[in-house]
């Protein structure tokens, strides 16, 4: 097990569809390891494999929602169902989310509510979840980084004139950046 460094947006294989996971076998099950191991040391909710530099189709998330209630797993060759999001403006203290690829940032997405995700294990055993809330959110969050979009990618203005002008502060947005989780201290 080991925590593995986070790919910083700019990079080519957060901005690439991730492949289907083919061999469930002993590579898979360390990548996942690594990346739990990555996920608590940033910490984060959620970590994709393309943010750890592997272009497959592969989540970890881990969250506590507000009524305790302990949610954690692995999401391979994941499909994600989502109802329309609501109109309007996302509101800043509810909706704003961050992402350890774009580290020490955060901005008002508005995200769907609901979210229906089939997956298999880290076994290749199907399994579905329905998620409302933050949980839906994190699954949204993740499922878009295996098709190479960043939630930055999403933001309205004026966040993603933000977020662009916090990318060119921090000399990021351009290939091999990354961060280590636990040794670099970088307010993800």
């Amino acid at each position: 097990m080991a925590v593995l460094p986070i790919v910083i947006t700019g990079d080519p294989v957060l901005h690439t569809t991730a492949s289907e996971v083919t061999d469930f076998g002993p590579k898979l099950a360390e990548l996942v390891r690594d990346m739990v191991d990555t996920m608590d040391a940033a910490p984060g909710v959620g970590l994709a494999a393309p943010q750890v530099g592997v272009p497959l189709r592969v989540f970890v998330y881990r969250w506590d929602d507000e009524d305790g209630v302990h949610h954690e797993g692995t999401a391979i060759n994941p499909e994600l169902w989502i109802s329309p999001p609501e109109p309007g403006e996302p509101d800043e203290d509810e909706e704003s989310e961050g992402c350890l690829s774009i580290p020490g940032e955060r901005f008002p997405l508005r995200r769907s509510a609901r979210a229906l995700l089939r997956a298999q294990d880290a076994s290749g055993a199907p399994f579905e979840i329905e998620a409302e809330g933050w949980l839906a959110r994190i699954f949204q969050h993740e499922y878009d980084h295996l098709d190479g979009v960043l939630y930055a990618d999403r933001l309205s203005y004026p966040h993603n004139r933000a977020v662009v002008k916090a990318i060119k502060k921090q000399s990021w947005g351009s290939p091999g950046k990354s961060w280590m989780p636990g040794v670099d201290d970088l307010d993800a």
